[in-house]
């Protein structure tokens, strides 16, 4: 019988055969995702602070800073975060053959130049963050290839042109972000075909025209993000049924109309609403009362009127900014229904048309507010002395109204305050001596009041003033030198159009950075003191209508007045 007889030399090399063509991928494309790291750091042009340091040949790449590789795919690269790392230069071609990469975040390093092409290539891939970099040039059109991606962020670049209609294609797509950039063109009503978009973020990057109405389509959506762009139109009224909604951002465009009645009912989840810098008109609609959840309310700079609205039940409110617009009612009923918001942090309604008084239930608004502004109304009435118990303060605005009495020394208590602003307004009595408690305080505004008495010393004490303006008072006494010394005014003091009296004391040469002294209208006298010459940074100096005489030392010849 015949024997079929093979040679050992054969069996061998057929072993080798079979064992090379079941090579899973992972093992043959091994230089592959090497080279396409390596061309990776090939790229940067600084690293300050190492982050590629162990991309070396002595240790295997998969174990390389940010790169992760996969358990079933030995070798494979499947993921590369290299975020916060300060890294400075562009982003290789070659990003394209790290086939098995799934996510790539490189949030916050300075990246240049375009988004290749290339990264089209790469089928698997599920999340691009690229946010806080310099890439420019378009949004690259081959990322429609790119079917698996559900998270795609390219905020804060400086990327241009316009939402390429490739995006269209990204149908898993549930997070898209594009806001501060230079795009142009509009909102494509394609972006309504996304039905699994969460967040929708394209504010500050240049688009004009309408917010499309197919955006209403976007039934899951929890975060629309339109601001600081220039668009125009109406919100449409789909958008109002997004029960989903929790972030709404509008503001900063040139869009008009009413906000819909019900926007309390229909949007239950809502936490932030920006509608202000735009031309809405209209009330704030009452429902808005509704939305328990709400933290910020932020309509400033519009056209609105009528009345606020009830805060009773938004215990979780935090900012509510609406100055500039027409809002009118008295002021004892929106201060008693924000007292059940403990969490109330900044409260703005500067510049509308509000009458009555502060209530002494100021006293009882969050001690974690921090700004309170009231300016600019038709406010009567004294400053309850309730208002030290807002020791959270650091900004009290209250000027351009018809405040009387006086100001009270429980301010004194407001140990955080930095800026006050009490002008224009018809205080009377003395400047209270606890306002040198405030050791932080950077501004004080008491001009154009009815206060009398004399400077008090003790704001010597508050050695972080950079202005001082008690202008237009009935303030009398001398300058008190400990106050004229405190080096830190550098912007302005300004004590004109008062009653004071003696000379301008020579400690006034300290203020060796002050651009701006008014010391005019009063009853000064004796001789201008040379130490003024110390003042070099002094720019504008007025000193007419006092009993002044001498001669004008030669330093101060080249001021103008």
């Amino acid at each position: 019988m015949a024997k079929h007889i093979i040679s050992t030399p054969f069996i061998i090399v057929l072993h080798l055969f079979i064992l090379i063509t079941t090579i899973p991928s992972s093992l043959s494309n091994n230089h592959t995702d090497l080279e396409a790291l390596l061309a990776f750091k090939k790229s940067i042009h600084d690293d300050p602070l190492h982050a590629l340091s162990s991309w070396n040949e002595t240790t295997h790449f998969c174990r390389w800073n940010g790169v992760s590789c996969s358990k079933r795919h030995p070798n494979r690269v499947v993921s590369l975060s290299l975020r916060f790392q300060s890294l400075v230069g562009s982003l290789s071609p070659h990003i394209g053959n790290l086939s098995f990469l799934r996510i790539i975040d490189l949030q916050n390093n300075t990246f240049n130049g375009p988004i290749p092409q290339e990264i089209g290539r790469l089928r698997r891939l599920q999340m691009i963050e690229f946010s806080n970099n310099s890439f420019g040039g378009g949004i690259p059109t081959n990322l429609s290839r790119c079917t698996n991606l559900n998270y795609l962020n390219l905020i804060d670049n400086e990327l241009s042109g316009v939402l390429v209609p490739e995006i269209a294609s990204l149908v898993n797509l549930q997070h898209l972000g594009l806001s501060d950039n230079m795009l142009s063109g509009t909102i494509p009503p394609f972006l309504g075909n996304l039905t699994d978009l969460l967040r929708l973020a394209f504010g500050g990057c240049g688009l004009q025209g309408v917010i499309p109405e197919s955006l209403s389509q976007l039934r899951r959506l929890q975060l629309l993000n339109l601001g600081g762009n220039n668009l125009t139109g109406i919100i449409p009224l789909g958008l109002y049924n997004l029960s989903s909604i929790e972030i709404f951002i509008v503001d900063s465009n040139r869009l008009h109309g009413n906000i819909h009645s019900d926007i309390g009912s229909t949007l239950p989840k809502l936490r932030i609403l920006q509608l202000h810098t735009n031309h809405f008109t209209g009330v704030l609609p009452p429902f808005l009362s509704n939305c328990s959840l709400i933290e910020r309310i932020e309509v400033a700079l519009n056209n609105f009127t009528g009345n606020m609205i009830d805060f009773t039940r938004l215990s979780a409110l935090e900012f509510l900014v609406a100055q500039s617009n027409r809002f009118n009612g008295d002021f004892g009923s929106i201060f008693s229904s924000l007292t059940n918001c403990t969490n109330l942090a900044a409260l703005a309604l500067i510049g509308n048309q509000f009458t009555g008084s502060l209530p002494d239930s100021i006293g009882n608004l969050s001690n974690r507010l921090w700004f309170l502004g009231v300016s600019k109304n038709q406010l009567s009435g004294s400053i309850p002395s309730s208002i030290g118990n807002l020791v959270g303060l650091t900004a009290l605005y209250a000027d351009t109204n018809n405040l009387k009495g006086p100001i009270p020394s429980s301010i004194g208590k407001l140990h955080r305050l930095q800026e006050i602003s009490l002008h224009k307004n018809r205080l009377t009595y003395e400047m209270p001596f606890s306002l040198g408690n405030l050791t932080l305080l950077n501004k004080l505004y008491l001009g154009l009041n009815n206060l009398s008495g004399s400077i008090p010393r003790s704001l010597a004490n508050c050695t972080n003033l950079l202005l001082l303006d008690v202008s237009d008072n009935n303030l009398s006494g001398s300058i008190p030198p400990e106050t004229i010394k405190l080096s830190s005014i550098s912007i302005a003091l300004d004590l004109s159009r008062n009653a004071l009296t003696g000379t301008i004391p020579s400690e006034v040469g300290t203020l060796r950075n002050l651009g701006y002294l008014d010391l005019s209208d009063n009853r000064l006298s004796g001789t201008i003191p040379i130490a003024l010459g110390s003042c070099v940074m002094l720019s504008v100096l007025y000193l007419e209508r006092n009993s002044l005489h001498g001669e004008i030392p030669d330093v101060l010849m080249s001021l103008r007045g």
